[in-house]
């Protein structure tokens, strides 16, 4: 979420989701193996490739969240996310990102890796590789073995994933995950004056003006209120569990997301809940799941049969359904659309 010079600027508010999970080949108690262990100083190296900065940190016992001028950086001890808005060129990190973490820790290995964005509003305004999907499939395929995927409509509202192949003796991610992601468009105009400096002075008064911080009890929020316009959310839950928000509230291209690995069994009442908050037109959402996550939950019902039941919601209408199975992920992709009154 840059500094935007006018509140009538356009502003790409569509969000670039990079996740990377690290490993070792050969495990041993004596290696280095902590992404938290790299300086500050090398993550703004880095993030200056991608053209943005931070402008806020907070920690806690498992995790390392920064605020950005666009969007959020989230490292935990074998795991990075990157998420970055506007023009940013989150791609061009990669490469610089992997060669890092092998030099300055002990991992030698990706053990995942997903990269996802929706369609963007403007595409004719990303820098590359980031003016087609295809064009970045390019990029991450001179990288890794991985295979691309698009799921909803190609010529409106569409999602696109790029994520790795699992080899024969494929292990991946061998602990608990599952990640909510909810795109909000088309929102409520009154709602986002809120996000504006012309109704709130500050970051705090627009969290509780807006409700955000009665959406999960027991976070720790860093917030941040852009001049004019403009909001971003990190927030820190015990468990080594995040959430974060960003907001473009400009009224023709307004724009939240919302994601968080906080783990429940069905995120049906926090959904409703942030549709209350910020009243869209539409939403796409995106629930990944690995067999892991399930055993924190009595009744082992698959995630996938979880959001199922619960996929209906007053006043919306839904467009898509989709289910894809990877090998140590399921995904959920789902778009609704305000019912007609």
């Amino acid at each position: 979420m840059e500094v935007k010079s006018n509140y009538c600027d356009f502003f790409e508010g569509t969000e670039k989701l990079l996740e990377i999970w690290f490993g070792r080949r050969n495990e041993s108690s004596t290696v280095n193996c902590d992404l938290r262990s790299v300086p500050r100083s090398t993550w703004e190296k880095i993030l200056k490739l991608v053209k943005c900065t931070i402008i806020s940190f907070k920690k806690n016992d498992y995790l390392d969240a920064y605020v950005l001028s666009e969007s959020s950086l989230f490292v935990s001890k074998n795991r990075i996310i990157l998420k970055t808005c506007g023009s940013t060129t989150l791609l061009h990190a990669v490469k610089p990102l992997i060669y890092v973490v092998r030099d300055m820790t002990d991992f030698d290995m990706v053990v995942d890796i997903f990269y996802s964005r929706k369609n963007f509003m403007r595409p004719e305004l990303q820098d590359k590789p980031h003016t087609s999907f295809e064009d970045e499939t390019e990029v991450l395929d001179e990288l890794f073995d991985g295979s691309a995927y698009c799921l909803g409509r190609i010529n409106r509202d569409c999602w696109y994933l790029y994520t790795l192949n699992p080899l024969e003796d494929f292990i991946g991610v061998q602990v608990p995950d599952q990640t909510l992601e909810i795109i909000m468009q088309e929102l409520d105009p009154k709602v986002m004056k809120i996000f504006t400096k012309e109704v709130c002075s500050s970051a705090k008064e627009a969290t509780q003006k807006s409700g955000i911080d009665k959406l999960l009890p027991g976070v720790v929020i860093d917030d941040y209120l852009f001049e004019p316009c403009g909001y971003s959310m990190n927030g820190l839950f015990k468990g080594g569990y995040y959430v974060t928000i960003h907001i473009t509230p400009e009224p023709e291209y307004s724009y939240v997301s919302f994601e968080t690995n906080y783990p429940q069994e069905s995120y049906s009442d926090l959904i409703t809940k942030l549709l209350k908050v910020f009243v869209p037109g539409k939403f796409i959402m995106n629930l990944f799941a690995n067999k892991f996550i399930m055993n924190l939950f009595a009744n082992k019902l698959s995630v996938t049969n979880c959001m199922y039941h619960s996929m209906e919601f007053r006043g919306f209408s839904r467009k898509e359904l989709q289910f894809s199975h990877f090998k140590n992920y399921d995904l959920t992709y789902a778009l609704f659309a305000k019912a007609p009154s």
